[in-house]
This record gives structure tokens, C-alpha cells and sequence, in this order.
């Protein structure tokens, strides 16, 4: 017979990100920083700004704590309010499931309390005008008002698969009103050092619109090393 897990697993030691390393997203648009990590990086398109961002500013910087709950839990989110510290954006990660909220306004209000920076789900939430009420930053797949359980097992501290991708506690989030991407623990640096190019080419390449232009492509050039072909 398979042993029981317990209900609860809390792992209270990973790395963070520095302050320093933080502030180096701080403001970054989340396509600059894909762009940074070879185009890559967001989590499903799915998980979008809550309300799409009419009615909460939704932008957020700061180290993951991932609440890995399961289909239709919320035990590890109820207790990553314990481990939560200011500037954390909490990940509840709920196996994509929809039939039920994530988190709602209560829940919402506490993060806020305890210094949270944002909330990340790939479920729905509820309380939507409470939500609004509290402002801070979420990002899930919509609205349902169904409750969620509070049974386990969950864990706290660790990873889980979120939107596409894994998503470990220290690991950065960059988020705003187009998605929100995940900068892995051992990447920030690298990725922070490719900013400052991002964000020439596309000055550059915003000023060039600015002044009329309208294509991108060399194709004579692509016809001539046969990388393109003209049928007639």
C-alpha cells in the first residue's frame, strides 16, 4: 500500500535573487525581457492579468514562491501566507484546473498584508470587485466563483509546473498587462546583461517606423543567397 504523504510540505530554505538583481527588472516590459531569453520565457497565454488589467494596475517584480496545491486546493497557497516575504510574488499552482476559484478577495487582502508583490495562478479566482478593492497585482485564467478545498497534500517552497513551464521558488517573475515571465534563479545576471541591447534594437528599430519605414526583410538579398525563391 502506498504510504500517505502528509499534508503539508514546507521547504524554507532556496535562493533569492538580490535586491540589486531585482531592481535590474524593475519597469523592464516582459517582451524585452523574452527578448532577452531568446524569445522565450512566458507562461501560457491563458494566464492573463486579472481583469485584464482594466481596474488593477497589474506589474509586478519579484522572487516566486510557489504554492504547488493541486486540482482544486488551496492548502499550500493558505500556507505560503506564513512563508511569504515582502516582494514575493506567490505562484499557486492548481494542475490548470477550472472548476473552481484559486484564491478570492480574503485571501488576496492577506498576501497584501503580509508584503506580497503579486499573485500568480493557472486556475480562475473569485471575488472579483473585492479583488479590485485590495489592488494587488494577480494574473489568472478567469473568473468562478465555485470554492476550493483545503485537504492537501500541497508544498510550499519547491516547484511546480505552471503554464508551461517549471516554476521553482527564487526563480524571478516579471510580469504586466501582456503575460508574465519566469527568469530561472541561474539565468538572472546573463539575462539582466542582455537588457541594454534589447532595448537599443528596439529604440532603434521604433525610431525607423517613426521615419516611415514599413518593411523588414532583405528579400533581394535572401533571392540572391537562395534563401528565397520567386515563383512565377
Amino acid at each position: 500500500m502506498i504510504e500517505e504523504p502528509p499534508i503539508l510540505t514546507l521547504h524554507k530554505s532556496f535562493p533569492r535573487p538580490t535586491k540589486a538583481q531585482i531592481a535590474a527588472f524593475s519597469g523592464v516590459p516582459t517582451g524585452f525581457v523574452c527578448d532577452a531569453m531568446d524569445g522565450k520565457g512566458a507562461l501560457d497565454t491563458a494566464i492573463t492579468p486579472i481583469g485584464f488589467g482594466v481596474d488593477i494596475d497589474c506589474v509586478a517584480v519579484g522572487p516566486a514562491l510557489v504554492a504547488d496545491n493541486g486540482p482544486a486546493e488551496i492548502l499550500a497557497t493558505l500556507a505560503a501566507l506564513h512563508m511569504v516575504q515582502p516582494g514575493d510574488v506567490v505562484i499557486a499552482a492548481v494542475d490548470g484546473h477550472q472548476g473552481c476559484s484559486a484564491s478570492g478577495d480574503q485571501v488576496m487582502g492577506m498576501m497584501k498584508n503580509a508584503g506580497a508583490a503579486g499573485f500568480v495562478t493557472d486556475g480562475p479566482m473569485r471575488d472579483y470587485e473585492g479583488i479590485v478593492e485590495v489592488g494587488l497585482p494577480a494574473w489568472c485564467t478567469g473568473l468562478n466563483p465555485n470554492s476550493p478545498y483545503s485537504k492537501g497534500p500541497g508544498r510550499v517552497g519547491g516547484s511546480a509546473v505552471i503554464g508551461g513551464q517549471i516554476v521553482a521558488s527564487g526563480d524571478l517573475i516579471v510580469a504586466d498587462r501582456n503575460g508574465v515571465v519566469v527568469v530561472p534563479f541561474a539565468r538572472i545576471d546573463e539575462v539582466a546583461g542582455k537588457l541594454d541591447a534589447v532595448r537599443k534594437m528596439e529604440a532603434d528599430l521604433e525610431a525607423k517606423v517613426a521615419a516611415g519605414a514599413y518593411q523588414l526583410l532583405d528579400l533581394d538579398g535572401m533571392i540572391a543567397e537562395g534563401k528565397a525563391v520567386v515563383v512565377e
